[in-house]
């Protein structure tokens, strides 16, 4: 199923309330993808949670999206590097503006 129809099923479970939580970015400690193409790599996502200690978990524990699965099968890593209060639709916005190297403080000049 697909995210959308996840997002749908969910606005329709909840009488169409995207329900607050929090929007994260993680930042993976390596980028990944390919090295000889910078459009064709990846080092952060962005996701949203009602629980945000209990989503951490299971992204640690390799059973979170397919992109953070696939960083931890790798032995990458990741720190999260920012939360906003929000909901789905705060996520969906962060997502659909492709610059999650802006959000990230760590990209911005910051440290790990």
């Amino acid at each position: 199923m697909g995210a959308g129809l996840i997002y749908l099923d969910h606005l329709l479970a909840t009488d169409g309330d995207p329900g607050q939580g929090v929007v994260y970015l993680l930042h993976f400690l390596q980028p990944i993808g390919n090295p000889n193409n910078p459009r064709g790599q990846a080092q952060h996502y962005i996701g949203w949670t009602p629980d945000a200690p209990k989503r951490f978990a299971k992204h640690t524990a390799g059973q979170g999206s397919a992109i953070v699965r696939y960083v931890m099968a790798q032995g990458i890593g990741f720190v999260v590097a920012a939360t906003w209060p929000g909901d789905r639709r705060l996520e969906r916005r962060l997502k659909d503006r492709h610059n999650a190297r802006d959000l990230c403080p760590l990209c911005q000049g910051g440290r790990l």
